[in-house]
């Protein structure tokens, strides 16, 4: 089995809940899910829409410590705490994933983190 590194960008600082923000085996990164805290402030986001965008830079800035981009993203898992926010987190999510868009699946979810209106972990591989 090919090691395991552990992915844990600087930037998004040590506290939190005990996990990796994301695991490099071969040529796979794990994202584990990020919520929506500013990337360097770690300031919760006031609306879906600052809230996706954080969660989509945090994920990004793991990816990029990984080595590799949003572009490799294969796979995403999403939680909204609510299906009112759906189309303004689509959007978002969408400028992002322009092109070569990621499978994907998004659930209604109580999330963990208080202020959290969304979750998302991804999978990602390396480039080619």
């Amino acid at each position: 089995m090919p090691a395991k590194e552990v992915i844990a960008p600087a930037s998004l600082g040590t506290a939190g809940p005990p996990l990796s923000p994301g695991i490099k085996v071969g040529n796979m990164v794990y994202v584990s899910g990020q919520v929506g805290r500013h990337p360097t402030t770690g300031q919760m986001g006031n609306d879906i829409r600052e809230q996706t965008r954080n969660v989509l830079e945090r994920i990004k800035l793991v990816l990029e410590a990984a080595g590799t981009s949003l572009d490799n993203v294969v796979s995403a898992t999403c939680w909204l705490t609510t299906q009112e926010n759906f189309v303004a987190f689509n959007e978002v999510y969408a400028s992002y994933f322009p092109t070569d868009k990621p499978t994907r699946a998004t659930v209604e979810a109580n999330l963990m983190a208080a202020g959290a209106l969304v979750e998302v972990m991804v999978v990602a591989c390396m480039p080619a």
